[in-house]
């Protein structure tokens, strides 16, 4: 009986890790073809500086757990996030720069957060 109780109680702590994680595990983006299908408009500026979000890209899943992580899914239904990437700095709702280190990425325009707000966080 006590062994039913603790296979409960560790499968209730995973489904509860798993409905939580999504909240964790965020900024997954896809890249759209078309402006139209997208959350956000971005531009890569070439200097850090220009940027309101710095980025880096991480390999798995598991690694884009803060703002500026971002991991590129190839299926649109698995993005958090679907970007379009302008041509213009001003036809963009954020200037991104790609950075080379993983400590490096976050905000340097922390107005601009909003934009990229895990989904059910508030």
């Amino acid at each position: 009986m006590k062994s039913s109780v603790k296979h409960y109680v560790v499968i209730s702590l995973f489904v509860i890790f798993l409905i939580y994680s999504e909240n964790i595990l965020a900024q997954k983006v896809f890249k759209v073809k078309y402006e139209s299908q997208a959350d956000l408009k971005i531009y890569i500026v070439p200097y850090e500086s220009q940027a309101d979000l710095w980025v880096y890209i991480v390999n798995y899943e598991t690694q884009a757990t803060r703002d500026g992580l971002f991991y590129l899914v190839n299926h649109e239904s698995h993005a958090d996030f679907k970007l379009f990437f302008v041509d213009f700095e001003s036809q963009a709702n954020l200037n991104i720069c790609i950075v080379d280190y993983a400590s490096q990425a976050g905000w340097t325009n922390k107005s601009k957060q909003h934009l990229l707000k895990f989904k059910g966080r508030n």
